[in-house]
C-alpha cells in the first residue's frame, strides 16, 4: 500500500469515528446559525494571490508522512501571524492529526489572528470536513484529485462554494487534467508524488501548458499564459511543494502561476516568519536583477 492509499483509508475510518461523536446533523445546524446569524467576513484566497507580487501560501506543518517531525513545537499562535507579518498571501493549515500532527485546533486558533485566507489542507473524502472547515473558519479547503472520482471532486466543489468556501483543487499528472472543471476557484501542480512523497518542482513546468489549455477550454477563452493577471473566470495556478529557492518562484510566475505552497522550506527554521521574510526579499532582488 502506498502512503495515499494509507492515509484515505485512514481518513474514512476517522470521519466515520466523528460522525458518530458528532452527527452531520448536528455540524450543518451549526454551519446554519454561523451563517445566518454571525457571518464572517469571507477572504478570498483567489483574489489574495492574484493580487500578490509574491503570491507564496506559507504552510503551517508539524510533520510529514516521509520526514518524520519537522517542528513539533510549532505554535498555531504565533507562526501564522508571523506569516502574515512577513507577507504571506494566504496560510495553509494543516489539519491531519496521525500523518501530520495537526488538527482543526489550529485553525481556530490562528483564525481570529490573521486577516489573510486560510486554507484547511486535509484528505477531504465527505461533506463533513467541509462543514468542520466552515465552523473552525477557514476560507477555502484543498481537494485532491488523487483522493476523488470526479464526480465526488465536482459535488464536493459545488457544496464547499454552498458553505462560501473556495476550492483549490490539487492534481499531480497529466491524466488529471479531467478534473478541472469551470467551477474551481484555483488548480494546483503538486510537486509531491503522493504514493512515494518524492518532490520534483519540475513537475509544475511538464504540466503547466497542458494544464493552461484544460482550463482554456473548459472556459472557452484563450490561454492566458502571458498575463501578469488571472481573469475572473479562469482558475488560478498554484504550485505545490518542493519550491525552496527564490529563483524557482520567478520562473514559475513566467510559466503563469500565481499562487505558491511552500511549507518545509520554512517550517525546518526556528522562525519560519523571519525564513518567509527573507525569501520574498530574494524574490524581489531576483525581479529587480531580471529588469535591469
Amino acid at each position: 500500500m502506498d502512503i495515499l492509499s494509507e492515509i484515505t483509508d485512514h481518513k474514512r475510518i476517522e470521519v466515520e469515528l466523528q460522525k458518530q461523536a458528532v452527527s452531520p446533523e448536528q455540524l450543518r445546524e451549526q454551519v446554519r446559525d454561523l451563517m445566518e446569524n454571525s457571518p464572517a467576513p469571507r477572504r478570498s484566497m483567489k483574489r489574495a494571490l492574484a493580487s500578490s507580487p509574491a503570491g507564496i501560501i506559507a504552510e503551517f506543518k508539524r510533520r510529514s508522512p516521509s520526514k518524520g517531525w519537522i517542528y513539533e513545537t510549532a505554535k498555531a499562535d504565533e507562526i501564522p501571524a508571523a506569516y502574515e507579518a512577513a507577507g504571506a498571501s494566504a496560510i495553509s493549515i494543516l489539519t491531519d492529526a496521525k500523518f501530520f500532527g495537526g488538527s482543526l485546533r489550529d485553525i481556530r486558533t490562528a483564525r481570529p489572528l490573521v486577516d489573510i485566507p486560510i486554507l484547511r489542507k486535509d484528505f477531504i473524502i465527505d461533506e463533513y470536513q467541509l462543514l468542520q472547515a466552515r465552523i473552525a473558519g477557514a476560507d477555502a479547503v484543498l481537494l485532491i484529485a488523487a483522493c476523488l472520482t470526479q464526480e465526488e471532486c465536482a459535488d464536493l466543489t459545488a457544496r464547499a462554494h454552498a458553505l462560501g468556501l473556495e476550492v483549490l483543487l490539487e492534481i499531480h499528472s497529466p491524466r488529471e487534467l479531467a478534473y478541472i472543471s469551470k467551477d474551481v476557484d484555483m488548480v494546483g501542480i503538486n510537486n509531491r508524488n503522493l504514493g512515494t512523497f518524492v518532490t520534483d518542482v519540475e513537475n509544475s513546468f511538464r504540466i503547466a501548458g497542458q494544464l493552461r489549455q484544460t482550463i482554456a477550454d473548459a472556459r472557452n477563452v484563450p490561454d492566458a499564459q502571458d498575463s501578469s493577471d488571472t481573469p475572473r473566470n479562469l482558475p488560478l495556478l498554484v504550485s505545490e511543494s518542493g519550491i525552496s529557492h527564490p529563483e524557482t518562484i520567478c520562473r514559475l510566475r513566467t510559466a503563469g502561476f500565481r499562487g505558491f505552497l511552500i511549507g518545509e522550506t520554512f517550517m525546518k527554521t526556528p522562525q519560519p516568519g523571519d525564513a518567509l521574510k527573507g525569501f520574498i526579499q530574494g524574490i524581489e532582488e531576483t525581479e529587480a536583477q531580471k529588469s535591469l
